[in-house]
């Protein structure tokens, strides 16, 4: 492991040593994450900073840094508390597996799993925008998105897919959880991003229409339907189609 990663690992995992004497601590990491969230939510990841969480729990940053060393490990905490580990599933959603699992049901288990995954990680990206830059590239994942991870690939046990490319299937899922968010994010609070683009691109189709007539039967065909958002329910079936293409060909 390296020394880079040790650190971040020791705070996600643990363990955390409790003193045995003296007064309780003030703080704790689930509480420091906490303070970070919030500041996330409300402002963006890039206004998080130790000086900023430290004040916001009412401590000096030379109080935080016993905790935490610094940015990047209070951002690996932050993600792991915001994302939280993946909910349990209820007694009858358990009977309903275990049943599927013994060929008792029949249907493909699997894809109403992944739907429900799916849905609830696009919840988890629009309640916490900022988790999308903070997920970038190679770095220690927590035991709270791991749980997630664990829940997507667990649920094509009994299909064909190796592991592989059970691992594959949900990171395709993720690509497309994170793309609806961005492009959320980036039309800001207001409206919709298809119906915005949409509105502008319909008046471009209609001053050069036979420039582009495929475009513009698709796009005429859209707003006859008052098809705005589609893009996240149309993208996520097609995946999962795909994949019960594939598993049937496996």
């Amino acid at each position: 492991m390296g020394n880079e990663h040790a650190e971040v690992v020791r705070l996600l995992w643990g363990p955390h040593p409790v003193p045995a004497r003296g007064p309780k601590p003030k703080l704790d990491l689930e509480r420091i994450a906490r303070a970070g969230i919030e500041i996330a939510d409300a402002d963006g990841l890039a206004e998080v900073s130790m000086q900023r969480v430290a004040a916001q729990l009412g401590v000096t940053k030379m109080a935080l840094y016993r905790y935490v060393p610094g940015k990047a490990e209070l951002v690996a905490l932050m993600v792991d508390a915001a994302i939280g580990a993946y909910p349990q599933p209820q007694p009858q959603r358990q009977a309903r597996a275990q049943a599927q699992a013994q060929g008792e049901v029949e249907g493909a288990g699997w894809r109403e799993q992944l739907e429900e995954w799916a849905r609830r990680l696009l919840g988890v990206f629009r309640s916490h925008p900022w988790a999308l830059d903070a997920t970038v590239g190679p770095r220690v994942m927590g035991p709270g998105e791991l749980s997630w991870l664990e829940r997507a690939v667990s649920a094509l046990d009994g299909t064909a897919l190796t592991g592989a490319e059970r691992m594959d299937a949900a990171v395709l899922l993720v690509g497309h959880v994170r793309g609806i968010t961005q492009q959320a994010r980036a039309a800001g609070p207001e409206g919709n991003p298809e119906a915005q683009l949409g509105a502008v691109l319909a008046d471009l189709m209609q001053a050069h229409g036979e420039r582009f007539p495929a475009l513009t039967a698709a796009f005429a065909s859209a707003a006859r339907s008052g098809g705005q958002d589609q893009a996240w329910e149309f993208g996520l079936q097609r995946i999962l189609d795909g994949l019960a293409a594939y598993i049937d060909r496996s």
